[in-house]
């Protein structure tokens, strides 16, 4: 950023601790890109996937992740595309921003019929106005900030904006046509993990061993 010339760069650090999803490489050439697929997190089917998991910012990304290691979990037919997005004006037409992907580029990411769960940092609001040109704008479905919070721990803060790995699971089950049948028990289950968490951080003050202790265990 420190050398790039006429144009406002915005750095927000953090500092808590917060995984390392790529190597050294890897993080260069997704930065310079601003977008991309992460195969390591995305189902091995062939052609276009069921339904596009995409991210942007920390926290999102997390909770991406786990929600689609719950879905490889519980739904291992599914074929799931992860896209992480570390630079917003690429989702931005080219002719708009010069960051911004040519129509055949972002169709090739994000498909031209399929849905996309796009978990943000910010309002969702900002992601729809990005992408309404584009041609699968319509099944973009956005959790993000949506003014809720207050005293609570870290992952209920994401719970109250509907931002978290059980909402996220919820919203590609009934978003993609090919498990609105087949997902119901994994629907239902995460409305009771959506209880579970309720109680519990009542009771003990802090977030379940499963969220605390959660760990990436894909391929």
């Amino acid at each position: 950023m420190l050398r790039t010339w006429d144009r406002i760069n915005i750095i927000v650090a953090g500092k808590a601790p917060s995984w390392q999803w790529l190597s050294l490489d890897q993080a260069r050439a997704h930065c310079n890109a601003g977008i991309g697929i992460w195969d390591w997190a995305s189902g091995k089917g062939s052609g276009d996937p069921d339904v596009v998991m995409a991210c942007a910012g920390d926290v999102p990304t997390v909770e991406t992740l786990a929600a689609v290691q719950i879905l490889r979990e519980h739904m291992p037919d599914l074929n799931v595309r992860v896209i992480n997005v570390v630079d917003l004006m690429t989702l931005q037409p080219r002719e708009v921003h010069p960051h911004g992907l040519t129509d055949r580029a972002f169709d090739a990411l994000f498909t031209t019929d399929k849905p996309v769960i796009f978990a943000y940092h910010g309002y969702p609001w900002t992601i729809h106005r990005l992408t309404y040109r584009r041609t699968n704008h319509s099944n973009f479905h956005v959790r993000g900030f949506n003014e809720e919070g207050t005293t609570t721990t870290p992952f209920d803060m994401t719970v109250l904006n509907g931002l978290d790995r059980y909402h996220l699971v919820q919203s590609a089950v009934e978003r993609t046509p090919a498990t609105r049948a087949s997902g119901e028990s994994l629907r239902q289950m995460m409305q009771e993990r959506l209880l579970q968490h309720h109680d519990y951080i009542r009771a003990h003050g802090q977030d379940m061993p499963e969220v605390r202790d959660w760990q990436w265990s894909g391929d």
